[in-house]
Order: structure tokens, then sequence, then C-alpha cells
């Protein structure tokens, strides 16, 4: 078998990679449009989706360094292979570079912003042999200065510009230091054009909706330009080409055929769309966690997600997975004002955790929805440890888990049902009583069975309407309606009336309908009752 490549897990530097001899997905074809076809630009992508390496990449096709991009091998006598951009006619001038980091500073701490920006100026001052020219310190000044000392215009990369402000919403106070303090910053720019070879912005939120760069509105947002689609991430053509041998690999690992193992990275790690050319677009991270590891599981997600989507979910109206799944919004909803949770949909989809799935062009209009199953599971697991409000007890999950399993197994629906009894007795009173709705309770038992992977659907659509839940089983099919302070009779007769079970007749699987009476004063499952076809 192949020796096993190494993969760049948490490495953001470009120079490392190449040196160190870790595998690179070539992004230089259009890292090579982007700079011979334009100036200034800000790209919106997802933590952990490349933005970074992206940035470290440019940074060193300005600086020159042609070495990195051509074929060599390493100390470790591993072959890197030459990349595009070596073979084309870019002429490797050396240019003045001045990159900020914002992800590098404290997040809270403010007052080293500030000192953070004087230490990168001087740094650049130093380096380009300024030191003497400059009088004021600012970034303007030393971009004329560059460009007069060394006859290069400047080129200003600024990475993960949104971090201090994202980690403050709703803290109006730092919000506007912040705000002052990058627009002060940055704002000359616009006026700097002669000074300027290239601008690169990245972030995670839309530049428009920080309200930092209103002066600057000159740059060219690709964030949702189908050219650009594929600038961060992996595509499926670069998975199945320049990692095609180590899906191979992987394959050999897990026991399965290459083909198996594209279907479970595939279901686990695609489906992100950034514009409305809908290219499929893999999770980088958890990719090259898996082809590391050898094992597909939670990597993006797990990776500090759930704490951050429980602190942001307190922070929005009451959520439910119907509310976002299937979501559909217009363009304009992505330029609200980002400096708090009341939109949610914008900062779900920019944080990565919906993503594009159908455009209606003639409208205008884009319907959201989880991505993959790694987000999809995750994101409903972190919603239950919201509702519920203990992310540290396990217990009440893990039981109805088993539960749930071994319905799937057994088909035992009595148990399972206790199981669900169970599960909404722990559900604290405080948030509950603020939500009272036969929709709340189908909503929750939703979340829950999409947290453990059930093949399940909410509002699922028939010819005469939607039934609450519909539960497919490997050998059964059970359509749920939930009724609020009413019979389960009438539940029953809502599933036969508007025909909910029709559509799976030619299914194979025997369909259970499944009438689920709930009472306010109980707040829980007073009595239930079933209906086979």
């Amino acid at each position: 078998m192949a020796t096993k490549r190494k993969y760049p897990v948490g490495i953001q530097s470009f120079e490392s990679i190449r040196l160190d001899g870790y595998v690179y997905v070539d992004k230089t074809p259009l890292i090579y449009k982007m700079i011979t076809e334009g100036k200034p630009y800000f790209l919106s992508r997802p933590r952990r989706f490349g933005k970074s390496l992206l940035v470290s990449t440019l940074a060193a096709v300005f600086e020159g360094r042609r070495e990195l991009f051509e074929a060599f091998t390493t100390k470790q006598g591993i072959e890197q292979p030459q990349l595009f951009i070596a073979r084309s006619d870019w002429e490797w001038e050396k240019y003045p570079v001045i990159r900020f980091d914002f992800s590098e500073t404290s997040l809270k701490q403010f007052v080293k912003l500030e000192e953070y920006v004087m230490q990168t100026l001087e740094r650049f001052e130093e380096r380009h042999g300024l030191t003497e020219m400059v009088k004021s310190h600012s970034l303007a000044e030393a971009i004329r200065c560059a460009h007069e000392k060394t006859g290069r215009r400047a080129v200003v990369l600024v990475d993960e510009y949104d971090t201090l402000m994202l980690h403050n919403i709703g803290n109006p106070e730092q919000m506007d230091f912040v705000r002052d303090t990058f627009s002060a910053l940055f704002a000359p720019l616009k006026s700097l054009d002669d000074h300027l070879q290239f601008v690169f912005i990245t972030g995670i939120s839309k530049f428009s909706q920080m309200g930092i760069f209103s002066k600057l509105n000159n740059l060219e947002n690709i964030s949702m330009q189908a050219a650009y689609e594929t600038l961060c991430g992996i595509s499926e053509e670069e998975l199945t080409t320049q990692l095609r041998s180590d899906i191979e690999q992987l394959a050999v690992m897990r026991g399965e055929t290459y083909d198996e193992t594209l279907a479970g990275l595939k279901r686990m790690y695609d489906g992100y769309h950034f514009s409305e050319g809908m290219t499929d677009i893999y999770n980088p991270f958890s990719m090259v966690n898996a082809l590391k590891s050898g094992k597909i599981d939670k990597y993006w997600f797990d990776s500090a997600t759930p704490s951050a989507l429980i602190a942001m979910l307190r922070e929005m109206p009451p959520l439910e997975i119907s509310d976002v799944d299937g979501a559909v919004c217009e363009s304009s909803d992505f330029d609200q004002a980002f400096d708090s949770y009341q939109a949610p949909l914008p900062v779900l989809y920019q944080s990565g955790y919906l993503t594009i799935k159908h455009y209606d062009r003639d409208r205008d209009m884009y319907t959201l929805g989880f991505p993959n199953e790694e987000v999809r599971k995750g994101f409903a697991g972190s919603l239950y440890n919201y509702v519920t409000n203990a992310p540290n007890d396990n217990r009440v999950r893990s039981k109805f888990l088993n539960a749930y399993y071994d319905f799937r197994d057994t088909d035992d629906l009595p148990a399972f049902i206790d199981a669900i009894k169970t599960f909404y007795a722990g559900v604290p009173f405080p948030w509950e009583r603020d939500n009272r709705n036969e929709h709340y309770y189908h909503a929750l038992l939703y979340t829950l069975l999409v947290a453990f992977g059930a093949d399940v659907c909410a509002e699922e659509q028939s010819a005469k309407g939607c039934s609450d839940i519909t539960l497919k089983m490997p050998h059964s099919i059970y359509v749920m309606e939930l009724k609020y302070d009413d019979t389960v009779e009438a539940a029953l007769d809502q599933i036969n009336r508007k025909g909910y079970a029709d559509k799976y007749a030619l299914d194979g699987r025997p369909v259970t309908k499944v009438g689920i009476a709930f009472s306010s004063a109980e707040r829980n499952i007073t009595d239930w009752k079933i209906s086979k076809e």
C-alpha cells in the first residue's frame, strides 16, 4: 500500500504546508484569476473553511516566492507537485505586503487592539526600511512610503476582520470601539488606489453588515459569485482528482469500496453552496481530519461549535429546526445589520450552519437548509441542549437514544412512547411555559430525532396538507399527528382525511398511523393510539 500522505490539520501557513510536505489542494487557478482581473476584494466564508490559508497563499504570491509553487522534493523526501500559477505568465515581482490577522488578537481585551495594529505597522515598516520615512505610523502613510521606497505598489491582506465584533454582539460600547478603530484604519484605502496593487479582506459576516467600511465601498464582494464559489473548501472535482488516492486509502482503512467511502464523505461533509451556481463544496476542515484519522466523524461542528452555537441560540428568538431547514429568504435579507441576532437566517448561513439549497432566479429567492449530516445532527444536538438547558447531563438523552435504537430494531412503539414522555418531563418548565402549543411539542420531538440521525421529516407535504412527523424506520414507516388538548381520535381522523399515509402505499414497508394527545395541564403525552394500514 502507498505511503500515507500528510494532512495539514490546523496548519494555515502555505509555506509550512509546502515545505513540510503536506497535501495542498491547488487553488492557484482561481488565485491567478483574481489577482489578474481585479484589485480590491472581499470574501465571506464560515470559520475553518480555508480563509487564513488563502490569505497566506496570496502573501506568498505577492512576495514573489515562486519556489514554493514549483515542483520540488522536501527535506523529508516528499515530492510536492508544481502548482498552476507556477506554469502561468505571472511575473513574480516582489511587492510590499502588509497582513492583518485579527483572529490572533484577544477577543475581549480590546485595549490590545490598537497595540496589535501598531505592532503590525511597525513590523511592516522595519521589513521594508521605512522607519525613518514614516512619521505618523498610519496605514495610509506606510503604504505611500512603501510604494516610494520599493517602486512597487503595496498589497493589503486582512484576515478575519470581524472576529472581535462577532464575539461581542450585544455589547454596543465595545462594538462602537472596534468599528471606530477599523474605520480610521481602513477607510483611507479607497483614496490610495495609485499606491495599491491588491486588497483582500476576509471574514464570516458579509462586509456591509458590520457598518465598519461604509467609506470603503469599492471592494468587489465575491462571496456569492459563482466564479469564485470554490475558492475555499474542496469541490467534488478536486476531491475525485487531486485527492482520489487519499480516498482510496481511506476506503482500504474502512474496509469499503472507493464508491462507498466517497458516498460516506459526501453525506457527511458535502452540500455547501455559496452562489446560485450551486457547486457542491465539501467542508475542508472535516475532510482533512477524516483523511488523517481514517474516521468519518464530526470534526468541524465539534471544534468549539457547541458552546458558541448555544451562546448564539440564547441571543436569538426561539428557534426550531423547522424554522430554518427549508426557510426561504430574499437576497436583501443578507444585507441586514449584523449587530444583533434578531435576524437568524443570515447569521446561520454565514456561520456555516445553513447553506443555499435552491435559488429561484425569477423571484430572486433563496431556500436555505442544512448542508450535510454533520451539521444537521450537530445543530439538532445543540438545539436539544439549549432547550433542555442540560448540555452536560446526558442521562435522559442516553436513555432516549437507547430507546430509539431499540425501537428501530424491534418496532416496540409502546416503549418508545414511554421514552418520549420521559424526555418531555425533563424539559424545564420556565422555557416551555412561553411556548405552549401543538407546534412546539412536535418540533421538540423532531429536533431530538434529527440529533439521533433518524430518517425523519417534519411538515411533510401531501395532497391535502402536511403531516406533523413522518419517521422512516428500516422495517416500517410511522406517520404521526400530535394534538394539543384534543383527542387521539381527532389526530387519527386528520391523518385519514388528509391522506398523509397514502404516498407510502407502494413503499413496501408497513405504515403505522400514530395519534398522540398532549395535555396543557400535564405538559406531556396523556394518550396515544395507532392504526395500521
